[in-house]
């Protein structure tokens, strides 16, 4: 995937007001974050609602892929050109303050705005189903059975263009009022860890070795948020 250097522009609605000190148009930022993230939460109009569903995701250079069902009532949504919210949400920690009105979180965020396009070329549709599952552990499409002809015709993809969005992070302790210092009420940080756990093997696998990207999944996807992002306590 190619690394993009040029900062998204600011919108109305990328625009960040409450606590802009956390807020970042950095694309190299927003690009860690999405890689590093598996599930993003998808909001589009239904009707005389709105709808937020979770699914799977890739990013490939400048676009954000989603995929599914030929059926799918979101993905047919949003090939109509819907507009469309995606957001992406790393959670870092639970922050405890002395008081209950400055507890927080440390998080890395992502917001995507725009309007997806359907992926119609069977070789761009191909190329976005399999990076989808290399999204998931990179390198898994070199052992998987490629998608057939048939399988990519009842799949729907969608591209959404990382155009107009932005990065919000929080990092560190809790920012207590002065007076509440001398409290005998414990005050930090509880870090989160996404971690996995022993692989299990189907009924056909006991004889096949498993792979390193699951044997060792975050040491082979693990992505490092780049210095130069915008971090902020609350």
């Amino acid at each position: 995937m190619a690394k993009a250097t040029t900062p998204l522009l600011p919108s109305d609605r990328t625009r960040l007001r409450r606590k802009k000190e956390r807020g970042s148009h950095d694309r190299a930022l927003i690009d860690a974050i999405l890689d590093e993230g598996l599930i993003c939460h998808v909001g589009f109009p239904d009707g005389a609602a709105t709808c937020v569903l979770p699914t799977a995701y890739a990013r490939i250079d400048d676009h954000l892929y989603l995929h599914g069902a030929v059926g799918n009532h979101m993905l047919r949504v949003l090939a109509s050109g819907a507009p469309v919210c995606v957001a992406v949400t790393l959670l870092d920690g639970l922050v405890f303050a002395r008081s209950a009105f400055h507890h927080s979180m440390n998080f890395r965020s992502v917001v995507l705005f725009g309007e997806a396009r359907e992926i119609v070329d069977p070789d761009d549709k191909r190329r976005a189903v399999l990076a989808i599952v290399d999204h998931m552990a990179p390198g898994r499409s070199r052992d998987a059975r490629p998608p057939t002809d048939s399988e990519l015709q009842s799949t729907r993809v969608v591209a959404l263009p990382i155009a107009e969005g932005s990065a919000k992070v929080r990092t560190g302790g809790p920012v207590d009022e002065p007076e509440d210092l001398a409290l005998a009420v414990w005050g930090g940080e509880l870090p989160f860890e996404v971690v996995a756990r022993t692989p299990v093997p189907d009924d056909g696998s006991e004889a096949v070795p498993t792979p390193g990207y699951v044997a060792d999944f975050w040491e082979h996807r693990r992505t490092v948020v780049p210095d130069g992002g915008a971090a902020g306590p609350r």
